[in-house]
């Protein structure tokens, strides 16, 4: 599919208000090749301007969430080429990890090598429960994945499955905090809106602080923690959404939120 149409291998579609759901479409394995990577690094900088979306969902089509890049495209990569390939696959890391708004993946079948990193770059993951996880780099003889892989599960876990290559079943990756749920295949992608719907009807203002705080959680001592909750603290109260958010609960109604 390497003369595809972008817009048809990467697809976008408003599933519900204010939720944006990207999926990997060229079967079987949805390679990360640079035609996917730009596209959704294309996507998502749309989206993030878009200030009614609040959340983003993330899946594949077919068997494979995706296979990462495409071995054949990246053989005999050398000097400057290689430095081009690694900054356009950080590219699209940072595009997940610095989306204004939460991204959840729905993996839906093999997250193995970038796709693994793809799945790790994302906020919340949850998987179908024949899917399976692979950091593939001592596979094909290189390195990936160690340090967003050692943040979400901690350093035994990430070099078991760092230093074997070896499949990792969804249910291992649940007890391992990999993803947090695993539902049949049918019922992935509906369990990964309900919860993006979920994360979409809270205070958008605050989410996004949320996630922006977490992501830089590991990095902070406790005076440095201490100070940035205080300091989104103090923005959070004066907006109108709070009092807003308040209000809805104590009515126990709906809230509406306008990001003021």
């Amino acid at each position: 599919m390497n003369n595809a149409d972008p817009a048809q291998i990467v697809t976008l579609a408003h599933s519900a208000a204010h939720v944006a759901l990207i999926t990997l479409n060229s079967p079987p394995a949805n390679t990360l090749n640079r035609t996917v990577r730009e596209r959704i690094i294309e996507i998502t900088a749309d989206l993030g301007r878009d200030p009614e979306i609040r959340c983003l969902v993330l899946t594949g089509t077919g068997g494979a969430f995706t296979a990462g890049a495409d071995l054949r495209e990246d053989m005999g990569l050398t000097g400057d080429r290689i430095d081009e390939f690694l900054t356009g696959f950080d590219g699209v890391l940072r595009a997940l990890e610095d989306f204004r708004a939460p991204v959840i993946a729905a993996v839906n079948g093999a997250a193995a090598g970038g796709g693994l990193e793809l799945a790790l770059a994302c906020d919340i993951r949850i998987a179908a429960d024949d899917a399976c996880f692979v950091a593939s780099g001592v596979n094909v003889g290189l390195i990936a994945s160690f340090s967003r892989l050692a943040r979400v599960v901690g350093l035994g876990p990430a070099k078991e499955i760092l230093l074997t290559g070896d499949r990792y079943p969804a249910d291992r990756a649940l007890r391992w905090g990999l993803v947090t749920e695993v539902h049949p295949p049918g019922e992935l992608l509906p369990a990964a809106l309900a919860k993006a719907r979920r994360i979409a009807s809270r205070p958008p203002l605050s989410v996004e602080a949320a996630k922006a705080c977490a992501a830089l959680a590991p990095g902070l001592t406790r005076e440095q923690a201490t100070a940035l909750q205080a300091e989104k603290f103090h923005a959070m109260v004066a907006t109108d959404d709070h009092r807003e958010a308040v209000d809805a609960f104590l009515s126990g109604r709906a809230g509406r939120y306008n990001r003021r």
